[in-house]
């Protein structure tokens, strides 16, 4: 028996029971009254009287009542802007080194403030959630396993004095130097900022290596596996890594993926979902027996929730000001909340965007159920993105084809509505008119909305089944492709007719 695996699985086994255990509403306010102390004597704090919350009788009410809601445009062009001009203790006290760029399904790049202290909330999340990896059925001899972390180039760029590069990239660049021995690709082919060169140097190298997990979003780490099994003439990647046991997804549902994925191995793997966002590591899968992630309660985020519901939103799309948001204490479960969030990195009751529901309040576990924008409700139907994975895992099933990618748009023709979807098929042969039928029974089962919408405003829907590899070539040519990159579920008119235009074309190239 490795006497070293051992020793650690045994330590994680030890830190796992010494874990205490107190209530998530306790966990909360303490972190609430330390980021109000902390930030106390910043510009934020000082304007919004952050020492008199703190010694109010009910400091959770205080704060809700003194702070308004951000939404990024908002925070940045008030506070986050100062940062960036070189001004010190603007929201979180002196000036970070870091700007998270946020390469998420938006246009726009967002420049999220990344501080030292976030970075160590970063870290400690990752040892809590490796701590959990006890409760798996895992031997001793994959703790002495590499781990591959495939997130977008740890180069980052420098502006104006500041580092800037997506969060995955940045927090690989901060690895502590007795970790290098177990992180993969290592520091020389994770600088790379070219995806296919990197993933080539990867594969070049990985017979070397003995990955026993990988961690990164499902399509891109799934691209790695096809090289790497390409490059080495294999049937799977066991082939190449015959101790990968754990994956580790992000920053997507993996569920519409895992068919398509697991076509890359000799046996599935052991799967632990992780919410690491640009502001800040929020959640993570803590237990075997469920496949929701439990908040991060303790360390550095205060954790808001406000009812998804249209009274609740303006034209917008962001937060009514007279909203509730309730705390973890409040919540219901099988309700969509959007998140709010109060951070280390100086974000204050900040709408990162994503909805989420509660599965089991009394662990706060959650699922993301999509993401504000994105929820298809044009003319009433209310899909959650959550829902469409489910219609299209449903579809995968039903069908036996993979469909890794898709995409879905509110499309008005001859002054009626109807919703477009685009399936990224990645093998399988399938009817679209059957596919049609099924995607629309489906949803109408699951959504009473969507049902009502069906016989009333919106006339029909139409699924097309394109390559999978469009997709990567849309990204591709937006000039967004590898690491943290997702592709949107939902696309706006502008967006979409862009989209149409590529399929096309893609489409029109192929028959040639």
């Amino acid at each position: 028996m490795p006497v070293i695996g051992e020793l650690i699985k045994k330590a994680i086994d030890l830190g796992e029971k010494l874990n205490t255990e107190s209530k998530p509403a306790e966990k909360q306010l303490k972190v609430l009254q330390e980021l109000l102390d902390h930030a106390k004597d910043t510009s934020f704090g000082k304007y919004h009287g952050f020492k008199k919350i703190h010694k109010s009788k009910d400091t959770i009410s205080s704060f809700q009542q003194k702070i308004p809601y951000h939404d990024y445009d908002a925070i940045y062009d008030l506070w986050w802007k100062k940062i960036r001009e070189g001004h010190e203790d603007i929201t979180w006290p002196g000036i970070n080194r870091f700007f998270a760029v946020s390469s998420g399904t938006t246009s726009n790049s967002k420049y999220i403030p990344v501080t030292d202290d976030m970075l160590d909330a970063i870290r400690k999340t990752g040892i809590q959630q490796i701590m959990t990896l006890s409760k798996y059925d895992l031997p001793s001899d994959f703790f002495e396993r590499q781990i591959m972390m495939l997130g977008s180039s740890t180069e980052l760029k420098e502006n104006n004095g500041f580092l800037e590069g997506e969060i995955s990239g940045i927090s690989a660049s901060q690895i502590p130097f007795w970790f290098n021995n177990f992180y993969k690709p290592g520091p020389e082919i994770s600088a790379i900022e070219d995806w296919d060169e990197r993933i080539e140097k990867i594969a070049e190298q990985a017979r070397d290596w003995d990955i026993g997990s990988i961690s990164g979003i499902p399509s891109w780490i799934e691209l790695m596996m096809k090289r790497v099994i390409a490059y080495h003439g294999v049937d799977n990647i066991h082939d190449i890594w015959p101790n990968l046991a754990v994956y580790t997804p992000g920053g997507v549902a993996f569920e519409p993926h895992r068919k398509s994925f697991e076509k890359n191995l000799a046996h599935p793997l052991i799967y632990i979902d992780t919410y690491l966002a640009s502001e800040g590591f929020l959640a993570f899968q803590g237990r075997p027996d469920t496949d929701a992630m439990a908040l991060v309660l303790d360390n550095g985020v205060f954790f808001e929730f406000v009812p998804f519901e249209p009274e609740n939103m303006t034209e917008s799309g962001g937060i009514h000001p007279d909203a509730k948001a309730l705390t973890i204490a409040e919540v219901e479960e099988n309700k969509d909340y959007i998140l709010v969030i109060s951070t280390v990195a100086g974000a204050w009751r900040y709408m990162i965007g994503d909805t989420v529901s509660f599965t089991n309040k009394e662990k706060a576990e959650i699922k993301i159920t999509g993401r504000t924008k994105f929820f298809l409700n044009v003319v009433g139907s209310q899909l959650s993105v959550h829902q469409m994975d489910q219609a299209i895992e449903a579809v995968q099933e039903k069908f036996n084809i993979a469909i890794p990618e898709y995409t879905v748009s509110a499309v008005r023709e001859n002054g009626e509505y109807l919703h477009r979807w685009y399936l990224g098929k990645d093998s399988g042969e399938a009817d679209e008119a059957k596919i049609t039928a099924f995607l629309d029974q489906n949803l109408q089962e699951k959504n009473k909305n969507y049902k009502v919408a069906r016989n009333k405003a919106l006339k029909s829907i139409e699924a097309k089944l394109i390559p999978a590899a469009t997709f990567i070539a849309y990204n591709e040519k937006q000039k967004k492709k590898g690491g943290q990159v997702k592709f949107p579920r939902v696309m706006k008119d502008d967006v979409f007719g862009e989209w149409e235009d590529f399929v096309k074309k893609s489409s029109h190239l192929a028959e040639q």
